[in-house]
């Protein structure tokens, strides 16, 4: 598959992993503590880009709190017994915050986007010239929405989170017809937080064969583990929540990472990726000369002298590895030797 191409980053199975910061609501309504997070994203050296949403509480749903329907009544729920009218607008970015986002995202080199979650917000988001895409788990089924952002001709990176195959199916086959060329798409699992156990990251490379685009990973688990985890699976994408400080709250902030948790994801991203290599046996260009050493061969462990033949106390399988290879020593016991041979000599053809 081929790479995607953001500006000056790339999204492929041969470049370390896209990381992207996602700020949601973590800016607890501050525009300040917004522009704390993009810092602190740079910061962290290694992350490509950083996500806002753009909605409104209006946008999304109805001011309603009579009607079980639009209240949280899960008492497990992170935001339990609040109206979703009420949770969006505490969680909402407001729309003239995004430009100043966006200019600090590129004075520090990270790339800034945003998720839509209606046709107003992907036209808000063209006339801000954003480089690229990204629909929400919640709204991967919304064909309107994805037709309407497909139609940008831009890349767009979609979580599946509670998606059936053949709704990611739809979702993909409407992008495409849309005008969508680069897409990747996200496993994720849409609980808050979510478990490593739910996170079912074997999923990456079925989904690459079934959907023939990139995969990435969209992770609500404390940690990095399973991120790492997917890496190893060919998720070219990762990404997470940022917060500046769970202590302090927030709509997202119980599933975020804080900033040096965030330092110790992305190094570690780089490092998994790096150790996934290509497939390769025998010595590599590293283990040679310094750990022939540690080999072991065969040598001749006492001083002979020509005609004298082989014995178990004259040869011995030891360190270094600079002698024939152990699997020969049956073969050469009891061959005479051909010439005068000291103490610690590795045994080659030659001495027979």
């Amino acid at each position: 598959m081929r790479d995607i191409v953001i500006g000056e980053r790339f999204i492929g199975k041969n470049h370390s992993p896209f990381i992207i910061a996602e700020m949601s609501g973590n800016h607890n309504q501050s525009l300040e503590r917004a522009l704390q997070i993009v810092e602190a994203a740079a910061e962290a050296g290694g992350v490509d880009a950083l996500k806002i949403q753009t909605y409104t509480a209006d946008t999304m749903t109805l001011n309603e709190t009579k009607m079980d329907d639009f209240v949280i009544r899960d008492q497990e729920s992170l935001w339990k017994n609040k109206s979703l009218y009420q949770l969006y607008q505490e969680a909402y970015t407001p729309w003239e915050w995004h430009e100043a986002i966006f200019d600090k995202c590129r004075e520090l080199g990270i790339i800034g986007f945003s998720s839509p979650f209606d046709e107003t917000a992907v036209d808000f988001l063209e006339s801000l010239q954003v480089p690229m895409y990204k629909i929400a788990s919640f709204e991967c089924t919304d064909l309107p929405l994805i037709k309407k952002v497909a139609q940008t001709k831009k890349p767009m990176i979609i979580s599946t989170g509670m998606c059936s195959a053949a709704e990611i199916e739809e979702t993909v086959k409407t992008a495409r017809e849309a005008g969508c060329t680069e897409m990747v798409l996200l496993k994720c699992t849409s609980t808050y937080p979510a478990t490593p156990e739910n996170s079912n990251v074997r999923t990456i490379p079925h989904m690459e064969d079934l959907f023939q685009c990139q995969i990435g990973l969209s992770d609500h688990t404390l940690g990095s583990g399973v991120a790492l985890a997917s890496i190893a699976l060919g998720a070219t994408v990762i990404e997470k929540h940022l917060t500046l400080s769970r202590a302090e709250g927030g709509v997202d902030s119980q599933f975020s990472l804080e900033p040096d948790e965030w330092k110790v994801l992305v190094a570690e991203a780089k490092r998994a990726w790096q150790g996934l290599g290509h497939i390769h046996y025998g010595t590599t260009k590293a283990e040679t000369p310094p750990s022939k050493k540690y080999r072991r061969s065969l040598y001749i462990v006492d001083n002979m002298k020509k005609g004298e033949k082989i014995t178990k106390e004259n040869m011995r399988v030891i360190r270094p590895g600079y002698g024939l290879p152990p699997k020969y020593y049956d073969i050469l016991l009891g061959k005479t030797v051909k010439k005068n041979i000291p103490k610690g000599t590795p045994v080659d053809w030659d001495l027979i």
